[in-house]
């Protein structure tokens, strides 16, 4: 597991596994009154990786201090 944040885009994403690109089919969307969440699944129905919009009010600081900044 990789967590990466883009400051900039305030947007944080939990890669479960290496994921190839396109590798995620569909996309369901969590919506939060700070953001969304949006978790990505393979063709199999996999769970591929959690991406998070607006990092900042949705995580931990402690979360967003581990990540790998991008």
């Amino acid at each position: 597991m990789e967590l990466t944040y883009d400051e900039e885009a305030n947007a944080a994403y939990l890669a479960l596994e290496d994921i190839a690109d396109e590798a995620a089919v569909e996309n369901v969307v969590v919506e939060r009154p700070a953001g969304d969440i949006v978790l990505d699944f393979d063709a199999d129905g996999r769970l591929l990786g959690v991406e998070v919009i607006g990092a900042i009010e949705l995580l931990r600081q402690t979360a967003l201090d581990a990540a790998e900044r991008l």
